[in-house]
């Protein structure tokens, strides 16, 4: 009685890798009692398997282009015009500063935004580094204040510029490590920001008030336009 051998059992076992399966293949030969249908349906098999192998093997020696990573992209390009009613928010809001401010005698020993600057004369990798600095003291100075009487009327403009950090805070890390120090405009740019703290606080209050209208409209505007901005 002659016992059919399933012909998975006839095979070579599967090779680690596709030059191994391709000579496994090749000496392959088939059991006993089985037909030609049979011979060439394993063959079939074995060839789909050398097929997929090779395909495995090819895939795995290439480096993917984009690789894992945990940071959000910089997606700035939404800010490049604010909404109606965002902007009728910001106005308000220095509308009330203003006033307040009014009633505050306030100087200042330096000009910590002046109005001759300009983002535009800096590398487009410099500006998010500028933009950052100046939203960091704008919310620190901005949140004490809304503690105040003016709480109501600075939230939304706090929200926007809480959410608008956040975003860029995914463009900042991105920017070149290597190589010397900043140096030239940027560098001048953030020590000013940096003293900042040693001005009053009437001082700081004036500034990013009479600043807040250009930070979210100029400012925001030509860092989330890129290299567009010129």
């Amino acid at each position: 009685m002659q016992v059919e051998i399933p012909i998975s059992t006839c095979l070579f076992p599967l090779p680690t890798s596709a030059g191994a399966a391709q000579a496994a293949w090749l000496k392959a030969e088939p059991c006993s009692g089985e037909s030609s249908g049979d011979l060439a349906m394993a063959t079939a098999w074995v060839l789909v398997l050398v097929t997929l192998l090779l395909g495995l093997t090819g895939a795995g020696s290439v480096p993917t282009s984009n690789p894992t990573s945990t940071r959000r992209g910089c997606l700035m390009s939404r800010f490049q015009s604010l909404s109606p009613s965002e902007l009728k928010a910001i106005r308000k809001a220095k509308d009330a500063l203003e006033n307040a401010l009014s009633l505050k005698n306030w100087s200042c020993g330096s000009c910590l935004f002046p109005q001759d600057r300009d983002l535009r004369v800096l590398q487009a990798w410099e500006r998010p580094v500028a933009l950052e600095a100046e939203l960091a003291l704008t919310l620190k100075v901005l949140g004490a204040m809304a503690d105040s009487s003016l709480g109501v009327v600075l939230d939304q403009p706090l929200r926007l510029l809480r959410h608008v950090h956040s975003e860029l805070q995914a463009c900042v890390p991105a920017l070149p490590t290597a190589g010397p120090r900043a140096r030239g405009l940027l560098h001048h740019w953030l020590h000013r920001l940096q003293k900042a703290p040693k001005e009053s606080q009437g001082c700081l209050e004036a500034s990013v008030t009479f600043n807040l209208l250009r930070l979210l409209t100029w400012d925001l505007k030509c860092v989330a336009s890129g290299d567009m901005c010129v």
